[in-house]
């Protein structure tokens, strides 16, 4: 395990990435080898990039490292992925901070992307940043002194309290966000129009106490992610971008590292169903969910659900009762576990990240995504007033999936 964020070692990073999710981590990794490939680009033409100081490795094409060029335990080649660069070399200049989260769904997929992490030459530092009451005081106060020396902060949810306290104490210049999946379309969104960070699946609602409390703290981080004072903002995304804040570069998230790392997949006949959470964030009834998934499979006939990895254990055993489904539940990223395979010849999801990463991530191959819209009688009594629009513009802003027709619950 990586020392904790507080003992700093004989040289401060030139970039700190803050993630919290295991997708955010993979999408760090994706900016990395796209950040270093561009660098290595210009180089080659004499021109310069990014802010001094140590770039940022590309690691080795076509990786091998500890899970090998399919992507699974035990490939040859040398354990950390760095190419012909001595251990760590490649990752020079970056170290990620997991801000690690208490659920142990999360938590065990963000220690195999921390394992993934190293071995492409980077520093990962864990941080027990919710375990108990004084562990923010502890992460924050040991981050401090890297968050005042570091020149760029990577970042993947810029609506966490978490990071938006952080920002407050940085004085990088060079700010970059990488998707934390659909809620980066929203933040784009909010961040053109000037308006308050606030989750789309909560916009509508009055804010609470402490919402109140942190509005100032939010207020001073939206205004750190507004380009200008010589202030630069990158947004790195495989997501729909159209109304680009003025002064942000948009970079695209094509997920190069994952296709060159992983695959191709062997691909089976049958469907698999990737799950979603939008029932434990209260968007979504439970029991129109559970017909819904129903009627996908026994229309699609898929055999196996992927389950997200916040869905509770309670709804994946009714799940698995009342539909026959096999509940897998990953411990990589939806897009790995797709990449490295066996994975089915069609995947059928609901509107989510998903519809735009996995054809990203599995292009080349025979695999179809197809998307089933949110039928607006789902929708809780509580959910966002946004909820439906919202869900509706992540399907209608996919590209390369299909749409499946209105399926009768019974």
């Amino acid at each position: 395990m990586s020392p904790r964020a507080g003992s700093t070692g004989p040289q401060s990073p030139a970039t700190l990435a803050f993630v919290e999710s295991p997708v955010q981590l993979l999408n760090v990794l994706e900016w990395a080898h796209a950040h270093a490939l561009k660098a290595a680009a210009l180089r080659s033409t004499g021109e310069t990039f990014g802010p001094p100081g140590p770039e940022l490795g590309a690691g080795r094409p076509g990786g091998t490292g500890r899970f090998g060029r399919s992507g699974r335990p035990g490939g040859s080649g040398r354990p950390g992925g760095a190419g012909d660069a001595r251990p760590g070399e490649a990752g020079a200049g970056l170290t990620l901070v997991v801000l690690s989260p208490t659920d142990p769904m999360t938590r065990g997929q963000l220690r195999r992307m921390a394992e993934l992490a190293r071995d492409e030459g980077y520093e990962v530092r864990w941080e027990e940043a919710r375990g108990g009451t004084t562990a923010p005081f502890h992460t924050v106060g040991g981050l401090a002194p890297l968050l005042r020396r570091a020149r760029r902060i990577v970042m993947g949810d810029p609506f966490s309290r978490y990071v938006q306290l952080l920002l407050t104490i940085t004085r990088a210049r060079d700010l970059v966000v990488v998707d934390d999946g659909t809620a980066t379309m929203e933040f784009v969104s909010q961040l053109a129009r000037g308006e308050r960070l606030v989750r789309w699946h909560r916009r509508g609602g009055r804010p609470g106490a402490r919402d109140l409390v942190f509005a100032p703290v939010s207020a001073r981080a939206r205004r750190r992610l507004t380009p200008g004072a010589g202030r630069r903002v990158e947004i790195f995304s495989s997501m729909p971008i159209d109304d680009t804040p003025e002064g942000v570069d948009v970079s695209a998230n094509d997920f190069a590292w994952t296709r060159a790392r992983f695959g191709p997949p062997r691909i089976t006949k049958g469907a698999d169903l990737v799950g979603t959470s939008l029932v434990e964030t209260g968007v979504v009834d439970p029991d129109r969910y559970l017909e819904a998934v129903k009627g996908l499979a026994r229309t699609y006939g898929a055999t196996r659900y992927f389950a997200h990895r916040r869905e509770s254990p309670e709804k994946l055993h009714r799940l698995a009762v009342e539909t026959g489904l096999e509940i897998v539940r990953p411990d990589l990223p939806l897009e790995l576990i797709a990449r490295r395979g066996p994975i089915g010849r069609t995947i059928l999801s609901f509107p989510s990240t998903v519809v735009h990463t996995l054809p990203l991530a599995l292009a080349g191959t025979d695999v179809k995504v197809a998307v089933f819209d949110i039928d607006p009688a789902w929708l809780t009594k509580n959910a966002s007033p946004r909820a439906q629009g919202f869900l509706s513009g992540v399907t209608d802003t996919a590209r390369d999936v299909h749409r499946l027709s209105a399926i009768t619950a019974t």
